[in-house]
């Protein structure tokens, strides 16, 4: 049997700015399940069970290095629990 937890949706909601572009570019290549949703002021990211941002997709498109904390500069909002490496920032939820 699954974990009904697995699937449970997830999000990261970005500023809509031109520093978040190729971020946004990385998390679409990265997550073909995801969906990306503009808005005026802001582009959402929905996932059904995870999300995956990886520091590496980001700097191939940024052409410099990348410190995924930078991701809070323009960080509106988020749902899941945070797993965060230098080399990755996934949103997923755990069972208990």
């Amino acid at each position: 049997m699954s974990d009904p937890t697995s699937l449970q949706p997830v999000f990261i909601a970005l500023q809509a700015n031109n520093d978040t572009l190729p971020i946004v570019e990385a998390i679409q290549a990265d997550n073909p399940h995801a969906v990306v949703q503009d808005y005026p002021a802001m582009v959402k990211i929905d996932a059904p069970g995870s999300l995956v941002i990886r520091r590496a997709s980001i700097e191939e498109r940024i052409g410099r290095d990348f410190d995924l904390r930078e991701l809070q500069l323009n960080l509106i909002s988020l749902s899941g629990g945070i797993d965060e490496t230098d080399d990755e920032f996934i949103l997923q939820w755990k069972a208990a």
